[in-house]
């Protein structure tokens, strides 16, 4: 009996342990241009509960609200970003804005670039995660596109072309 009760408190501070690791993990995708643009810059992400905490910071955009999405495949390779395939969407929900409840897991707000074309963005979103599960980014792309996203276009909010890419990688 003795043995059993000190397994259960071995198991159960160990789960605590994994609770707490998991929600320190951290995400970063480093976006470089697509083939004739120049907006870069980085993106990161921090798992904080039951959301995902998301930091970009961006140069080299024009002027004004860019659509921002993570992507379903980690792959940056063509020259204008169309290898990292369609939104992240593994609960089927429709496109939108992601402070509404139907949203795909890689919706995200609007970037707005200043007049010198900067653009910085601090968000806590959900349902995405950092680790196991239907939801994780880890291994997706991130994408900013040339035009606003309307939030309701579907599937993709009418955001016109890929301006830059970056694949999320645990940090």
């Amino acid at each position: 009996m003795r043995l059993q009760r000190i397994g259960i408190a071995v198991a159960l501070v160990f789960g605590l342990w994994a609770v707490a690791w998991a929600q320190q993990m951290g995400a970063t995708a480093t976006l470089k241009p697509t083939t004739g643009n120049t907006a870069e810059g980085t993106v990161t992400f921090a798992q904080k509960g039951d959301k995902v905490s998301v930091t970009a910071n961006l140069s080299g955009l024009s002027p004004g609200p860019h659509g921002f999405h993570i992507h379903e495949k980690g792959d940056c390779s063509s020259g204008d970003g169309m290898s990292a395939g369609g939104h992240f969407n593994p609960t089927g929900k429709p496109h939108g804005d992601p402070t509404t409840p139907d949203h795909h897991t890689g919706d995200m707000p609007q970037l707005v670039a200043d007049a010198g074309g900067k653009a910085t963005l601090t968000a806590d979103l959900n349902p995405m995660t950092i680790g196991a599960s239907a939801n994780d980014i880890i291994g997706k792309a991130v994408i900013v596109h040339k035009d606003p996203d309307d939030f309701k276009t579907q599937p993709t909010g009418n955001s016109g072309a890929r301006v830059a890419c970056g694949v999320i990688a645990k940090s």
